[in-house]
């Protein structure tokens, strides 16, 4: 194995290998000191999950569900060990967590040896004002979401659940993962500040980097609340919200410490509160008087209505419940809390317009060194007109990380403009060594480098050969039709997305439990579909189906689409011949069996086949709970499987006539068996059994083709259309 790793792969394995030893052997002699601390947190989480917290987080799930919801949600044990196993995991990462920082801290020796300590002596103070900031920003990101996403977005699932007729019946351990990885993403989400500031201070991520892709930190953010979060707009708000203005947060505390360090000037407080004194009063009497003005014209009813009107049970209490003191008590006590974060932000703010006013020039690096420019402070003028030492020790990726970011700030002058600045100043080196060393007839731009080393690169993985059989010739095919699709790359991702989100917008609205509806009323009148339960496992697990059926819709939808844009290239590659206009005819004749086989499924093959098995189940004197997924895989397998079942062959059959011989896909067998079990796997419940009973019907329908072809063609020797190039049809 150690083979296929190369050298430098190979040396840092082994250095890691090698400080985990020295580590191990610096802190052996504490080593039963760091037990006992993991020991200690093993067994406070273990018992502290066992007496409290399975009970505080049904609390958290049920708080704002009405009472009927929270009683129709149980959490269930799927195997004997369920409960205890999944308290013995979690208390045993807690004990790593705990104890690994004293690990650390004992095998320092180690580290100092081989430069992984830091060298300058940090103070304790600064270590631990870093780890309470830390952890008061981790405890913030856990009370936001404990107290109200949570709430909110457990009550949505459930009535999502409900509102269908499946029953939720989490599972204890998928449900205690989910809120887990929930709670880990929000107390390190809170992180931001501290993480934005930490990297722009010691310079691993420029502060201008952060602060020029914040379009890209927006769209991520969202991206990311659509994977951890419900899909209606007002929980994603939620989720994106406090992320988008702890970002902004992030970016001015960063711009004050960078300022402050480039600038080379020591924090002032004595200064700052001398000299800026209006503005730091004015930040504490604003915040200290709108939320006494919020609270005292009525700002709660204003909140409680909105969530009113966004279908929200959740209510702000009154002010009177909020405390243990009077209304206006509490008011007070509000105003000066807000009066107190508007002075250290005011304060902050004087602390930066102090750094900036006295550090100058400097701070921007514009003074001195032309080399120091900062090039997302200039325009396309100002690119062309800086001095040549501004590009010399840019690298190929620096640059293109600056036009990268002037075109996504819609400058695409300046973009070309640093782009030409740099092939100036490669060419200028290039020519230092030795004059009239440049090659005739070869261009320096950036785009045409890189053509030129992936097309070296491709003849050197094909030797040039362009044969259809070897790895060249698919690539070079492959690549044609992909390129011939990209100018209609927008029309194909459009409609598939439109289909996709149409199919789960009515599916999400209520389609699912239309379908369930009308498959109960299809199955035998003697069959007592009420002992039948469907059940969600996962609080999300009803909107991951969802997405997985809307997806294979949306692309069984897209194909046809596909297959006429493609059609002309993959007659020039001689794959097919013929016009492209029979996709048109295929698509009906496709559609009428995907519908025929469809018909057929839902009225009599599914219901007699789940009848079966349920009652086969009911014969044996057990309870049957099936879990949403399976259950409804199941349903679409015996229904629209069938239709595909049965247009495989049929799609085979008019392949053959417009150039696919029969040989070749007779031969191809291997790769149509492995693309089977590739989309298997990805839209079919996670297990091999399941993957495996929908490739086996899929590849007995292939082999059906086959044999259709066989007869139709002779056993091969008269294709039903000529292969393409062969005949001037």
């Amino acid at each position: 194995m150690s083979s296929a790793l190369d050298e430098d792969t190979r040396q840092t394995l082994d250095a890691g290998r090698e400080t985990a030893g020295a580590m191990l052997r610096s802190a052996q002699k504490d080593l039963q000191k760091v037990f006992i601390v993991f020991l200690i947190g093993f067994l406070g989480t273990f018992y502290a999950l066992q007496l409290w917290v399975w009970e505080f987080l049904k609390n958290v799930t049920r708080a704002q569900m009405e009472a009927s919801t929270a009683q129709d949600v149980r959490f269930i044990a799927q195997t004997p060990f369920d409960v205890i196993l999944l308290q013995g995991k979690i208390s045993i990462v807690a004990g790593i967590i705990v104890a690994l920082p004293i690990f650390v801290y004992f095998s320092r020796d180690a580290l100092k040896a081989r430069g992984m300590w830091p060298q300058s002596p940090v103070k304790p103070w600064k270590l631990a004002l870093i780890g309470l900031m830390a952890a008061v920003l981790f405890f913030a990101g856990l009370v936001y979401g404990y107290s109200l996403f949570f709430p909110l977005m457990f009550k949505f699932l459930a009535n999502n659940a409900i509102s269908v007729g499946f029953s939720p019946r989490y599972s204890i351990v998928k449900w205690a993962q989910f809120i887990f990885l929930l709670t880990l993403s929000f107390g390190f989400a809170a992180q931001m500040p501290l993480a934005i500031t930490g990297l722009s201070y010691s310079g691993i991520v420029k502060y201008e980097t952060f602060r020029d892709k914040w379009r890209h930190a927006v769209v991520l953010i969202f991206v990311f609340g659509a994977f951890f979060s419900p899909p209606d707009p007002f929980t994603q708000i939620m989720w994106a919200v406090p992320l988008l203005v702890l970002y902004a947060a992030s970016l001015y505390l960063a711009k004050v410490v960078v300022t402050a360090k480039r600038g080379s000037q020591q924090i002032d407080l004595g200064r700052t509160v001398r000299s800026q004194w209006n503005i730091v009063l004015g930040f504490a009497i604003l915040f200290g008087g709108a939320t006494n003005a919020f609270y005292s014209y009525g700002g709660l009813d204003y909140v409680n209505w909105a969530l009113a009107y966004l279908n929200s049970t959740y209510r702000v209490v009154p002010l009177g419940q909020q405390l243990p003191y009077p209304a206006e008590t509490t008011i007070l006590i509000y105003s000066a809390a807000a009066g107190a974060v508007g002075l250290l932000l005011g304060l902050f703010y004087g602390i930066y317009r102090d750094i900036e006013a006295t550090a100058g020039p400097q701070v921007r690096g514009q003074t001195g060194d032309p080399a120091a420019i900062d090039l997302t402070e200039l325009d396309a003028a100002g690119v062309r007109a800086a001095p040549p030492e501004a590009f010399t020790g840019l690298t190929e990726e620096e640059a293109m990380g600056y036009a990268s970011a002037a075109i996504d700030d819609g400058d695409n002058a300046k973009a070309q403009a640093i782009l030409d600045r740099f092939d100036e100043a490669e060419e200028s080196r290039e020519e230092e060594p030795e004059e009239g060393n440049s090659v005739p007839g070869v261009d320096d731009d950036v785009g045409d480098r890189a053509s030129r080393a992936s097309g070296t690169l491709l003849e050197g993985l094909t030797d040039g050969e362009r044969d259809e059989d070897d790895i060249g010739g698919y690539y070079k095919d492959v690549a044609f039709i992909v390129d011939s699709l990209r100018s209609r790359s927008f029309i194909l991702v459009g409609w598939f997305m439109v289909v996709l989100a149409g199919t789960f917008a009515w599916l999400y609205s209520g389609g699912i439990g239309t379908i369930f509806d009308g498959f109960l009323a299809q199955m035998p009148a003697a069959f007592d579909i009420e002992q039948v339960n469907v059940i969600t496992l996962h609080p999300v697990e009803a909107l991951i189906f969802e997405v997985k059926f809307s997806t294979l819709i949306a692309a069984i939808a897209t194909l046809p689409l596909l297959a006429f844009f493609a059609w002309p290239a993959l007659r020039e590659r001689n794959f097919v011949r013929g016009h492209r206009s029979v996709i048109f005819g295929w698509a009906a004749v496709l559609l009428g069996g995907l519908l025929g086989g469809l018909y057929l499924g839902y009225v009599y093959i599914a219901p007699t086949v789940i009848s079966y098995l349920a009652a086969d189940a009911l014969a044996a004197n057990v309870v049957i709970s099936y879990q949403i997924t399976d259950f409804f895989w199941l349903i679409f397998f015996t229904t629209a499987g069938i239709g595909i079942l049965a247009d495989i062959p049929v799609l085979m059959v008019l392949l053959n006539t417009v150039g696919l011989s029969y040989r070749r896909m007779r031969g191809r067998w291997r790769e149509v068996t492995v693309a089977i079990l590739t989309i298997a796997a990805l839209f079919t419940p996670a297990d091999i059994i399941t993957m495996f009973m929908v490739t086996i019907p899929l590849m007995a329908a292939y082999a059906t083709g086959i044999a259709v072809l066989f007869v139709l063609t002779l056993g091969g020797r008269r294709d039903l259309a000529p292969a393409p190039g062969t005949s001037d049809a």
